[in-house]
């Protein structure tokens, strides 16, 4: 059996402040302590439930922010910036299950800590098939393409809500409850790792498999200016819908996956 799991960091418990999740901040330390505690306790239910590899892609920031020697060794451990499949990078058909792991509401969630859409600083709403989503219904769409179920999600009441929402059946660990973007109730650290081990031990147990999902999809991306929907009708596909915003249509998920991912890149250069 093989595990794959998308590390985030904004839904670990204690996390409520950009300044933990900052590299150069002077809380980083503390929240990349927070984060690797959440992705060993995934690990090990993991393992607890039989599996045979566990593979980690460090999904925050430029997605070095769990420290090599402090993730459990029985894993590998994707990391890096500028991944070509971005928070999804190593997953394929070869996985039997995928983890969500410190998993964050959408931009606009009036209580979601942190809340944001990829990037805070260009993307102002995305919507699949008319439906706004966060990062889990985009990253949704890779896992259905490659036939791997969602089976766990941890984060807020409003990341547990949106996963219940969209995939049937998700295992949830809401380990922690957030009052606004800035502030939240957390469970303690050990507590939401017992949470996260057995849930992932739990997920595993009767183990699904999916058909291919291989539908066609409409995106639609708003972004904070127009200049960022002007550039986006670069990518061939891609039209203006809107003063900030455009929509393409994709054969696939993966297809779509990655047309969005190359406008996120794109628009970069207008943030940085």
């Amino acid at each position: 059996m093989d595990v794959f799991i998308s590390a985030d960091v904004e839904g670990v418990a204690g996390i409520a402040s950009w300044s933990q999740i900052t590299p150069g901040s002077d809380d980083y330390a503390v929240g990349r302590s927070l984060m690797v505690g959440e992705v060993n306790a995934a690990i090990e239910g993991a393992f607890d439930a039989g599996a045979d590899r566990v593979v980690v892609n460090d999904s925050h920031s430029r997605m070095t922010n769990l420290p090599p020697e402090q993730v459990d060794a029985r894993a590998r451990l994707i990391s890096g910036h500028y991944k070509p499949m971005y928070m999804l990078q190593g997953i394929d058909d070869s996985f039997d299950a995928a983890f969500f792991i410190g998993y964050h509401g959408a931009i606009g969630e009036p209580e979601a800590i942190l809340s944001h859409t990829y990037n805070p600083r260009a993307i102002w709403e995305a919507k699949i098939d008319g439906r706004a989503v966060g990062e889990i219904g985009i990253n949704l769409l890779v896992c259905e393409y490659f036939g791997v179920p969602v089976l766990l999600v941890t984060g807020d009441q409003t990341t547990a809500l949106e996963a219940r929402e969209l995939i049937p059946g998700i295992h949830v660990a809401e380990v922690k409850r957030s009052f606004g973007r800035y502030s939240a109730e957390s469970l303690s650290p050990s507590e939401a790792r017992k949470i996260i081990r057995r849930a992932a031990e739990e997920s595993l147990q009767g183990l699904p498999k999916p058909p291919l999902l291989r539908r066609a999809v409409t995106m639609e991306v708003t972004f904070l200016v127009a200049d960022m929907a002007s550039m986006s009708e670069w990518v061939r596909g891609v039209e203006r819908s809107g003063p900030r915003t455009v929509s393409f249509r994709a054969a696939d998920g993966l297809e779509a996956y990655q047309t969005f991912y190359a406008l996120l890149t794109l628009t970069r250069s207008l943030v940085e």
